[in-house]
């Protein structure tokens, strides 16, 4: 005896199948995959590594402005620096910025509809971006195409930041960036591991989320540090490395016997 088929359960309605939060493990969709595929690795290589580094230099600041001065001389005796400088971190940090802003403009945020942790989460990516973006051009302009120039001047690296942060509402921005830019990196680094497949499955995503967060405080308290010996250090002079790179020989104030005399070689004083 034939029996009825039981009714299939009704479809969602259209609305609230696309109101059902931000995905965040999205990679996109047609054209746009590839574009944020590279626009998720050119957040850790090369950005995020030059970020590190960047931080890491920096921390030199709580050994006094001479150690600063010589991390800043080696940075730029670097060979092919200007072409590195270029190549590896103006032109990705415009294509990873100029798409981010991309995406923020076009991704809907409904946390007030939907308060999952994926939407915060998403929420919060793009505001810290679009913070570290507007803390990143400033910067770049006032401290390495404004002022006195840092790769011809090294030694004057700790007193023009220092000169910045003597007034309270740029402090207030580094601070607020310095937190913006490592949160924005360490949940970087943990979607990246997901759209890549490096974490695949809930649970090693959510071991490897406690590994980025770890790695997000060490450099943001890193970059605090920094940011506190700067403005509690003793004002530091224009320059501390007033000499051009380079070999120095200093001249006896009494030759010795039998020396040549400078002024007249061959002859014997």
């Amino acid at each position: 005896m034939a029996t009825a088929a039981s009714p299939a359960p009704p479809a969602a309605p259209p609305s609230e199948s696309k109101l059902r939060g931000v995905q965040p493990l999205r990679a996109g969709e047609g054209h746009s995959y590839l574009w944020r595929k590279l626009h998720s690795l050119s957040g850790i290589i090369p950005i995020g590594a030059f970020l590190v580094e960047h931080i890491v230099s920096n921390f030199e600041t709580v050994n006094g402005p001479l150690s600063y001065a010589k991390q800043v001389l080696f940075l730029n005796s670097l060979p092919l620096v200007r072409v590195l400088e270029w190549t590896f971190i103006f032109i990705p940090l415009a294509f990873h910025a100029i798409y981010g802003l991309f995406i923020a403009i076009r991704g809907r945020v409904n946390v007030n509809v939907y308060p999952w942790a994926s939407n915060w989460m998403y929420l919060s990516q793009r505001i810290t971006g679009i913070i570290a973006f507007l803390y990143i051009i400033q910067h770049v302009w006032r401290q390495r195409f404004s002022g006195v120039s840092l790769p011809e001047h090294p030694g004057a690296a700790f007193a023009k930041v220092q000169h910045e942060l003597s007034n309270p509402w740029m402090l207030a921005i580094y601070v607020i960036a310095m937190i913006a830019t490592t949160w924005h990196f360490s949940y970087g680094i943990w979607l990246f591991a997901a759209k890549w497949g490096i974490t695949p499955g809930d649970k090693a995503r959510k071991k490897f989320g406690y590994v980025c967060a770890v790695v997000g405080i060490a450099l943001c308290l890193m970059g605090l540090t920094s940011i506190y010996a700067v403005v509690t250090a003793p004002p530091a002079p224009e320059d501390v490395m007033p000499e051009q790179p380079g070999i120095t020989l200093l001249k006896p104030s009494t030759p010795p016997p039998n020396s040549t005399n400078p002024q007249q070689p061959g002859e014997v004083r």
